[in-house]
């Protein structure tokens, strides 16, 4: 009866920490992707350090607040110019409906003219403006939630840094496997993270500069602003910076400029999405020798539940399904009787 009586107490403790647990969850799920860039920047910074700390004796507060400003130099600063660049053509277009209306319907006149099959009125131009002018409180909303989800990591950094040997401690005393399975853990993840933290945004910003050129080129007007969407469109799994630079193609081919259209074409097909092959087979195969179809699946699965973080951390979760997998095989092998 003892004995039941325990096993009762300890299903209902386990009962109330998982049930305190989800409800907790459930309300800080939105900043999840603050924990997630906090743990993403340590594992990035985690190595030189160390150095600086253990070998060099530098004192561990300043340096993981140099750590930390180098951080913002680098990430955030990008960033926030894009945002500079971005946020006045979403707000003329908010202004300018109208004429955003106008230009769409000369464009979709002259499309006709060239396959009458094409037929688009002007109720459906509408209907476009009307859904883009709806998105833009979404993306201004998640705008300020990524710069909230910025300062959350930027915090937890530096207590992470600080504190860094002792939490590595404590997750691998209550982590149930074997020490070796561990390190195959921490060196998948590793991984992983390096190659898609780094890797993505590489070659993201290369087709971005690659593509202005193009645009500048081929006489695309706001190109600066092409390039960065073109650079954001190549996250796409298989599409790609196409999304694109495919319908800048097709403008200029109905606006009367076919031999920019065609130039553009070329230029984008062969250089624009070139440059993704020449990168992933040198300095990303260096960085982490991570298969396509792994990052691919991961983008897709990662995006709905971590949002841009999710290029980090959907390829390491079916990188982790993989390992778990094998780890499951050594930790409990068949028994031959």
């Amino acid at each position: 009866m003892a004995m039941n009586n325990t096993n009762v107490k300890q299903y209902i403790l386990i009962g109330v920490i998982l049930a305190l647990a989800y409800t907790l969850g459930a309300q800080l799920f939105a900043f999840f992707p603050g924990l997630l860039g906090a743990v993403t920047l340590y594992i990035l910074m985690r190595e030189y350090y160390f150095k600086l700390t253990v070998i060099k004796h530098w004192r561990k507060g300043w340096t993981a607040g140099l750590f930390i400003l180098t951080a913002i130099v680098v990430i955030v600063l990008p960033i926030v110019g894009m945002i500079q660049v971005i946020l006045p053509k979403f707000t003329a277009l908010i202004d300018n409906q109208q004429a955003v209306a106008q230009t769409l319907q000369d464009l979709a006149y002259k499309m006709r003219k060239i396959s009458p099959q094409l037929q688009i009125n002007q109720q459906q131009v509408m209907q476009v403006i009307q859904k883009i002018t709806a998105a833009i409180p979404d993306v201004l909303g998640a705008t300020a939630n990524m710069l909230t989800n910025a300062v959350l990591a930027f915090f937890l950094l530096y207590f992470m840094l600080v504190d860094g040997r002792k939490m590595e401690m404590a997750i691998n005393k209550y982590l149930p496997l074997k020490d070796s399975n561990v390190d195959n853990i921490w060196e998948a993840t590793r991984t992983m993270v390096i190659s898609n933290a780094i890797g993505i945004p590489v070659l993201a910003a290369c087709q971005a500069v690659i593509a202005m050129i193009g645009y500048l080129l081929f006489g695309i007007e706001s190109w600066v602003l092409w390039g960065i969407f073109t650079g954001v469109a190549s996250l796409v799994p298989v599409v790609g910076c196409m999304l694109i630079w495919g319908p800048l193609c097709i403008y200029l081919f109905a606006t009367a400029h076919p031999a920019a259209a065609i130039g553009l074409a070329i230029y984008s097909f062969i250089l624009t999405g070139g440059i993704d092959n020449v990168l992933r087979f040198t300095i990303l195969k260096r960085l982490g020798d991570v298969h396509p179809i792994i990052t691919t699946l991961g983008i897709i699965v990662g995006l709905p539940i971590f949002g841009f973080m999710g290029l980090i951390f959907g390829p390491l979760l079916i990188s982790y399904l993989l390992l778990l997998i094998k780890i499951y095989r050594v930790e409990f092998p068949d028994r031959q009787e």
